[in-house]
């Protein structure tokens, strides 16, 4: 440190010093301005920047909400859509049973009632052959009995005696 001192000369450091008030000058005059304006702006531009990502932040939350609520509002509409779907569907098979039956209880009446007219022309079909056969064993039982004149006066007679008159 005692060689810097001993060199040391007090015009070199008028010179420097008078240099460095030039250079501070100059550089105040031409340099300062632009860069301090540069670093303004620039401070601008990164506030805005801020801003606008902060407005985008508040954006992005409304429309998460925004869509969280219409995700909740879909999926009401759609577990309403399947309730109906569901209600539409039992009443649906519960006509079909309810006309299911009916239909079935219809037959089974139209079948009762042609059971009964089978039946009843059956019967009048039975009952036609039988009288029929009735009066074809009368006639010939008849016929043989009558054949001889007394016992058909006799068989008159038994009759007459059955009827009474009042």
């Amino acid at each position: 440190m005692e060689a810097l001192v001993e060199q040391f000369s007090l015009g070199l450091a008028i010179w420097q010093a008078i240099i460095l008030l030039i250079v501070i000058f100059v550089l105040g005059k031409f340099a300062w301005k632009p860069i301090v304006n540069g670093l303004d702006e620039r401070e601008r531009g990164i506030s805005e920047a801020l801003a606008s990502a902060e407005k985008a932040k508040l954006e992005m939350a409304r429309l998460t909400n925004e869509n969280e609520l219409l995700l909740k509002e879909a999926r009401a509409e759609r577990d309403s859509i399947l309730k109906e779907a569901k209600e539409l569907k039992d009443k649906i098979v519960a006509e079909a049973k309810g006309e299911a039956q009916d239909a079935s209880l219809k037959i089974l009446e139209q079948a009762k009632v042609e059971i009964e007219d089978q039946k009843n022309k059956a019967l009048a079909e039975v009952k036609s052959q039988v009288s029929s056969l009735s009066l074809d064993i009368a006639r010939k039982v008849l016929s043989k009995e009558f054949e001889n004149q007394g016992k058909q006066e006799s068989f008159v007679s038994d009759l007459l005696k059955d009827v009474k008159l009042n």
